[in-house]
C-alpha cells in the first residue's frame, strides 16, 4: 500500500515572522533563504498578505509588490505561493466593490501569487463569495478559510448590590446560560458552503490557537468525510494546544498542515515542522518536504532571528538547536513522542497535552500562555486591551474588562474573535468597564467601529442582533449593510515638488493607495523624491560634462584625431577622456548605410577628448576623437 503523504504549507516568511517578530524580516534576508527554499519542496509557501504589505512599507521602506515578484521569480514554480486576505476587505477594514477586488487579484496573480487564502471575520459567506469566484476565474487557487472560535463563557449578571444578588452569588445563581452556537456542525456547514461556491482548499483557521485536540479531531474528521477538496489545518501554539491539535489533525486525515521552521515556530506561532516530522515518521506518514534543505534554511534562520532580537520576546530563552536528521533524542523524550501518539489515538486529551508540553519544554519552546487559554481570546486582543487601559491609566479595570467580553460578544451577534472583530470587541469591553466604574449606563461610549459592526456594515453576524440593541447603539433598528456603490476611489495627486508626476505611477502602486492609504502615501512620496533626485543628479552630471566639453571644444587641436570615414550615426561610445587604450580596442561604433562600423585604435594611446555623443549624426571626415600628444 502506498505510504500516506502530508503536504506542508510553510508559514515562516509571513505568519511566522508576523506572529513572533513584528513582520520585520527584510528582503535582503529573504533573498538569502530562497535558494534553499527552491529545494525544500513545500507544497505551499505563505509569503504575502496579512500584515506584510503594510509592514514592509511602514517599517522597511520596501515595496510589497517587489517582495511578491522577487520571491516568485526565484522560486520559479517549485512551490505554490500563498497570501492571506480578509475577503471583501482585502487588507483593510472597508468593504471594497468588485472592481477593486478584481484589480487587486489580477495584479497579485500576475506578480506570482498562486493561492489566496480568503477569510471573513464573521464567517459570512457573502463576504467571500466574490473573491472565491474571481480567484478561480483568474487561474488562481481559492482557499476558503473557516475561522474557528468558541462559545463565550457564562457572564455573571451585573450585581445590584442587594441581598438577593448576594444570595444568588453565594449559591452560584445569576449566570446567563452559555450558548452552543459554534458546534462542529457550524464549522463543517461553513466549509461545505465555501466548497459549494468554488473553494479548492478548505482551511480550518484557528488564529487564536483555541482548537483543543478533541475539537481538532472531530472537526477535521468530519471535514475529511464530508468534503471533496483538500483540508488544511492552521493553528497557533499560544495557549498550548497547537502541537497536540496538529497531531490530532494528522491522525484524522488532514491533507495539508501549516508549520514554521524551527527558530520561527512555537510560542504564538504555528508548530515547528521538525516536531511534526518526528511524529509523522512514527506514524508512517511521509512529510512532503526536503528536510536537508529545511536544515539549511534553519541554519540561516538562526542568524535572521538574532538580527530581529529587538522584536523577540524570547531572545533570552530561545529553544535549543535541533536537527531531526542528525540529532538523537534522549530515550525519555523519544518515548514521549510515542506516548503522545498513543494518547491521541485513545482520545486522552489531558495525557496528550501533558506529553506535548513536556516535549516542547525539553526543546525550550515558550510555555503555554495561560491568560490567553483561560480567557479564550487571541493574544493580540489581550495585549491591545492592556495597552488601551494603560493609556487611560485604568490598568485596575483589566479583570472587569475581560469578564465583559462575553456580554459584548453576545450583544454584537456572537462574532468570532479574529481580526478586526477581536480588536473591536476588546476595545468596547474596556469602554464598558469604564462606563460601569463611573456609574454610567452600558455603552455610553461606543466606538465608531462598534457602531459599524452593530449597524451591519461588516456583514451578517452568526446570531442576529437584537433590533432594540441596534437602535440603542446606531439610532435605528434596521440593519444597514455597507453600500459598496458609495465607494469613492482615492485621488492620485500630482506632485509638483517632484517634477509634477503622479503619486502612484502604475496600477500596482495605485492599489496600495486604495488599500493602505496612510502608509502608502508616505512610501510612494519617498519613491518619487528618490526618482526626482536621481534625475536631477543625472542632469547635473550631464551639464557638467557638457560644460567641460564646451571648454575643451574651444581649445585648439594639438593631438592626433580620428575622423569619420563616412557619414553616419553614433551608436555607442566605449571610452572617455583620460582612458589609456590599446591597439585594436573598439573606441566607438557608428551606423552608416544600415551597417554598424567599429572605430578602433591603431596603437596604444590616451584619449584627450571626444567630439561626439550617442545619436549624433556626423558627416564624412567629421572629427570623432582626439588623442593626447605623445
Amino acid at each position: 500500500m502506498e505510504k500516506r503523504k502530508l503536504k506542508i504549507r510553510d508559514l515562516t516568511l509571513r505568519d511566522g515572522q508576523q506572529s513572533l517578530f513584528a513582520t520585520r524580516l527584510d528582503q535582503k534576508t529573504i533573498d538569502g533563504l530562497l535558494p534553499d527554499y527552491c529545494e525544500a519542496g513545500f507544497y505551499i509557501m505563505e509569503v504575502w498578505g496579512g500584515a506584510v504589505p503594510d509592514s514592509v512599507m511602514r517599517y522597511l521602506d520596501e515595496s510589497p509588490w517587489t517582495r511578491l515578484r522577487t520571491i516568485s521569480d526565484k522560486i520559479d514554480g517549485r512551490s505554490k505561493l500563498s497570501a492571506l486576505s480578509r475577503g471583501r476587505n482585502l487588507f483593510g477594514y472597508v468593504p471594497y466593490p468588485d472592481s477593486v477586488l478584481k484589480g487587486f487579484y489580477e495584479e497579485a496573480i500576475a506578480n506570482g501569487l498562486n493561492v489566496m487564502r480568503i477569510f471573513d471575520a464573521l464567517n459570512d459567506i457573502d463576504n467571500v463569495r466574490e473573491s472565491i469566484k474571481l480567484i478561480n476565474q483568474m487561474g488562481g487557487i481559492a482557499d476558503g478559510a473557516v475561522c474557528y472560535t468558541v462559545d463565550p463563557k457564562s457572564e455573571p449578571a451585573q450585581s445590584s448590590g442587594g441581598f438577593m444578588s448576594k444570595l444568588k452569588s453565594m449559591f452560584g445563581g445569576g449566570e446567563k446560560e452559555a450558548e452552543k452556537i459554534f458546534t462542529d456542525d457550524y464549522f463543517v456547514d461553513k466549509a461545505k458552503e465555501m466548497e459549494a461556491i468554488g473553494a479548492k482548499i478548505i482551511t480550518l483557521k484557528d488564529m487564536a490557537g483555541l482548537v483543543n485536540p478533541l475539537r481538532a479531531a472531530s472537526i477535521i474528521g468530519r471535514m475529511k468525510a464530508e468534503l471533496k477538496v483538500p483540508v488544511d489545518f492552521h493553528t497557533h501554539c499560544t495557549p498550548g494546544y497547537g502541537l497536540a491539535s496538529s497531531l490530532m489533525a494528522i491522525i484524522n486525515g488532514v491533507d495539508i498542515l501549516d508549520t514554521n521552521i524551527w527558530w520561527f515556530g512555537g510560542g504564538s506561532a504555528a508548530p515547528a515542522l521538525e516536531l511534526i516530522y518526528i511524529f509523522c515518521q512514527r506514524l508512517g506518514i511521509e512529510v512532503e518536504a526536503n528536510m536537508e534543505a529545511v536544515g539549511r534554511i534553519r541554519d540561516k534562520l538562526l542568524d535572521a532571528r538574532k538580527s530581529l532580537s529587538e522584536f523577540d520576546l524570547h531572545k533570552d530563552n530561545m529553544q535549543k538547536p535541533f536537527d531531526p536528521l542528525k540529532d538523537e533524542l534522549p530515550a525519555d523524550i523519544s518515548a514521549l513522542f510515542d506516548s503522545a501518539i498513543s494518547f491521541a489515538k485513545a482520545g486522552d486529551e489531558d495525557a496528550l497535552l501533558d506529553a506535548c508540553h513536556r516535549i516542547e519544554a525539553y526543546f525550550g519552546f515558550p510555555k503555554p500562555n495561560l491568560l490567553v487559554k483561560d480567557a479564550e481570546v487571541p493574544g493580540g486582543m489581550y495585549s491591545n486591551m492592556v495597552a488601551q487601559l494603560k493609556s487611560l491609566k485604568a490598568e485596575d479595570l483589566l479583570d472587569d474588562a475581560m469578564k465583559l467580553i462575553p456580554k459584548v460578544r453576545r450583544d454584537a451577534g456572537l462574532v468570532p474573535l479574529v481580526t478586526p472583530t477581536s480588536q473591536i470587541v476588546g476595545s468596547q469591553a474596556v469602554s464598558l468597564a469604564i462606563d460601569r466604574k463611573k456609574g454610567n449606563p452600558d455603552y455610553s461610549n461606543a466606538s465608531n467601529q462598534f457602531i459599524s459592526l452593530i449597524r451591519g456594515e461588516y456583514g451578517h453576524t452568526p446570531v442576529a442582533i437584537d433590533p432594540a440593541f441596534r437602535e440603542k447603539i446606531t439610532g435605528s433598528a434596521q440593519e444597514r449593510p455597507y453600500d459598496v456603490s458609495s465607494y469613492k476611489k482615492p485621488e492620485n495627486p500630482i506632485l509638483p515638488e517632484f517634477g509634477s508626476v503622479n503619486l502612484a505611477v502604475d496600477n500596482k502602486e495605485y492599489l496600495l493607495v486604495e488599500l493602505l492609504p496612510n502608509v502608502a502615501n508616505g512610501f510612494l512620496r519617498r519613491r518619487r523624491a528618490e526618482e526626482y533626485q536621481a534625475i536631477a543628479a543625472e542632469k547635473a552630471a550631464e551639464d557638467s560634462t557638457s560644460t567641460a566639453a564646451d571648454s575643451m571644444a574651444d581649445q585648439p587641436v594639438t593631438g592626433e584625431v580620428i575622423s569619420a570615414p563616412m557619414g553616419g550615426r553614433i551608436i555607442s561610445i566605449n571610452v572617455k577622456p583620460g582612458d589609456k587604450v590599446t591597439k585594436n580596442q573598439v573606441l566607438l561604433v557608428y551606423e552608416a548605410m544600415k551597417m554598424e562600423n567599429d572605430v578602433c585604435a591603431d596603437k596604444e594611446k590616451t584619449i584627450k577628448r571626444i567630439f561626439v555623443k550617442v545619436d549624433d549624426v556626423v558627416g564624412a571626415e567629421a572629427p570623432l576623437i582626439e588623442f593626447e600628444d605623445e
